[in-house]
């Protein structure tokens, strides 16, 4: 029996200037109060560079611009019937302010929280600390 995919997901890992990482907490049932990356599907016609951008304007109020069009990790969710692709990216401008139809809160996590969120069983994905922990390597 194969496994269809459903559409692809572009989702930003963003670093301030102390080190912290900006993470968002779910609303939708299926993923209620788990944290995730900003991130969102990818449009007909859109690169998944573009919707990374796009996502953590919607999501979180921030202008931000991608570190490399390259991505930092493409994989599948722990489901296998999505294609996850995560880039770098800083913030260029805007205040932090989240959607509260689509989410619970959005914070900024020092790379132990989110250690401690992962062990609780509190991250959606393993995409999440994959990515943190591809971009971390860069830097």
């Amino acid at each position: 029996m194969s496994v269809e995919l459903k559409e692809p997901v572009a989702g930003v890992v963003l670093r301030d200037a102390r080190g912290r990482y900006l993470l968002v907490q779910e609303r939708q049932l299926k993923a209620y109060g788990l944290w995730n990356l900003p991130a969102g599907w990818i449009d007909e016609g859109e690169t998944p560079q573009q919707a990374a951008i796009r996502e953590a304007k919607e999501e979180v109020g921030l202008d931000i611009e991608l570190v490399s069009n390259e991505s930092l990790l493409s994989s599948l969710n722990s489901s296998k019937t999505r294609m996850l692709n995560s880039f770098q990216a800083r913030v260029k401008s805007g205040t932090l302010k989240f959607q509260r139809e689509e989410l619970l809160d959005a914070r900024w996590f020092s790379l132990d929280e989110i250690e401690k969120l992962n062990k609780s069983g509190k991250i959606r994905d393993p995409w999440v600390t994959q990515s943190i922990q591809k971009a971390e390597g860069q830097r």
